[in-house]
């Protein structure tokens, strides 16, 4: 990509392609960088959506539909509609799930900032990793709540740096140092890797997105630290 190409793109057209270049390698970094524990993360959160009442399910950033797979298991019952804003991860999702026939898991193309869902949609609105890709991080936080049902159930898992001293040092040098190598090795893309330890950086506190959600009107809102502090769930109410 050339640089008067690159100065011409929005940060959402850069973060897009962006995840379509390593969407063949994503599931395999994700294991490596956090031990095959990402699926665990995932199951909680499916766990945290069993709350929603009847209706059915979204889970916005699909990517591979790891998620999608995790809310369709919790209860096989409820349709589970899986959007990203990237082709190649949505092509590794069909993949995924055609390999798994899991058919009431439905795929779309679809930007968290103009979700295509008319209000109150969904009983539960589900993410992972997707909130420090946004550009307006509120805009994305007020789609989530206008396409949920009233008692429904938004939940948001993220990467957040643990805030503990002497850990906080040794998760910046491995996120900051050892992860950009390991997507240069495994992926062929350092530049994605170096994004994900500034991005990380960049987002706002768990305690800050807490704020936010209910400033967009959800309630409830609660969150709990997972992976040692360097996972953060937020579960809230529509």
């Amino acid at each position: 990509m050339t640089a008067a190409r690159r100065s011409r793109m929005t940060q959402s057209d850069l973060v897009r392609a962006m995840f379509t270049r390593i969407a063949r390698r994503y599931d395999l970094m994700n294991s490596l960088m956090t031990g095959g524990r990402h699926y665990a993360w995932r199951a909680v959160v499916a766990r945290a959506a069993a709350a929603a009442p009847a209706g059915p399910a979204l889970d916005l950033a699909t990517g591979t539909a790891d998620l999608a797979l995790a809310l369709h298991a919790q209860d096989p019952t409820r349709l589970v509609v899986g959007a990203d804003f990237s082709e190649g991860m949505l092509g590794e999702a069909r993949r995924k799930l055609g390999a798994r026939h899991a058919t009431r898991v439905p795929l779309l193309a679809a930007d968290a900032l103009a979700l295509p869902f008319a209000d109150k949609t969904f009983a539960c609105v589900a993410s992972a990793f997707l909130l420090r890709n946004l550009a307006d991080l509120p805009a994305g936080l007020a789609e989530m709540r206008r396409v949920t049902m009233p008692g429904g159930v938004v939940t948001a898992l993220e990467i957040t740096r643990p805030g503990v001293p002497g850990w906080d040092v040794v998760f910046g040098l491995y996120f900051n140092r050892l992860v950009p190598l390991i997507g240069a090795l495994v992926a062929g893309d350092r530049a994605a890797y170096t994004y994900l330890p500034q991005s990380v950086e960049r987002f706002v506190t768990p305690a800050e997105l807490a704020r936010l959600m209910e400033g967009v009107g959800l309630r409830e809102v609660q969150y709990r630290r997972l992976g040692l502090g360097t996972i953060a769930l937020h579960v809230a109410s529509a």
